[in-house]
């Protein structure tokens, strides 16, 4: 395989993850560490390290149409990033601690556990439930636009969710990803927003959590440049793409793709995991 063709199937890759990355919230790592694994047999610690870039270019591409728009929420995203950056830096001390397939299995079930935990949401949302006090007093709770006009919504359970988000943060400097799927169940179930506000909010802050990463990464050597170039210039057509196609799309097709793109790469990642370890 020559240079040029190798950077032009990385460029689709990334094209596809940012694609996929805008339309559900995750950033694109959950799909790129697995494709550059799995199929271009790519060193873990360097796929974690492209992750992380193309995570970066999703968030840099989304984040002004999600706020022009009114989707994603200021507040929610810049409280519950205090979190995720903080778990950052433990997540990155625990990569030089675990072995590439012990990651293998932990990015394998968390994906499990996100794709579960997508399909079982309830779609239906109480609007006029109360808000929580915490949230009525840093001034949460806002309004979305739908088709029938703009949307209040009201925001519950905040320590839960920041605590979900630290657990995120983790996750992110371990595995090399935004970890978008846990930011979006946090606010999407323990803050019971509507969907497409937690996605885009994920999308919106994801790229915080990316560059503390990406910092510690490219300071330890995980940062090959040459590999994670053409992933992030595709990550960015892809997301400006994505971008547009969200406002149409369904919340529960969404989901469906959340769902099955996180349960493939998890088998097959355990499955990696698995043959290295036994």
């Amino acid at each position: 395989m020559t240079i040029l063709t190798f950077s032009l199937l990385l460029f689709c890759t990334g094209c596809a993850a940012g694609f996929l990355g805008a339309l559900t919230g995750l950033g694109g790592g959950i799909v790129i560490t697995p494709i550059l694994v799995l199929f271009f047999h790519v060193d873990l610690h360097a796929a974690m390290g492209a992750s992380l870039i193309a995570v970066l270019a999703t968030s840099s591409g989304t984040a002004i149409t999600y706020l022009k728009e009114g989707y994603a929420n200021l507040r929610i995203g810049l409280l519950l990033e205090v979190a995720a950056v903080l778990g950052v830096f433990l997540g990155v001390y625990l990569t030089a601690l675990l072995s590439p397939a012990w990651i293998s299995l932990i990015f394998g079930w968390v994906m499990i556990f996100s794709a579960y935990r997508t399909l079982r949401r309830n779609e239906l949302i109480d609007f006029d439930k109360s808000p929580s006090r915490l949230a009525t007093l840093l001034r949460l709770n806002d309004r979305y636009p739908t088709e029938h006009g703009y949307q209040n919504y009201t925001v519950q359970h905040v320590p839960v969710a920041f605590g979900l988000f630290g657990i995120a943060g983790i996750l992110s400097g371990l595995l090399g990803i935004g970890s978008g799927a846990v930011k979006v169940l946090a606010m999407d179930q323990a803050m019971q927003l509507p969907y497409k506000v937690s996605t885009t909010t994920s999308n919106f802050i994801m790229g915080i959590t990316a560059a503390t990463g990406v910092g510690i990464y490219f300071a330890r050597g995980y940062i090959n440049l040459p590999l994670a170039g053409p992933i992030m210039l595709g990550v960015l057509l892809g997301a400006f793409i994505g971008t547009k196609a969200l406002m149409k799309a369904e919340t529960k097709n969404l989901r469906i793709i959340f769902s099955l793109l996180a349960f493939i790469f998890a088998v097959q990642m355990i499955g990696k995991g698995m043959m290295e370890l036994f």
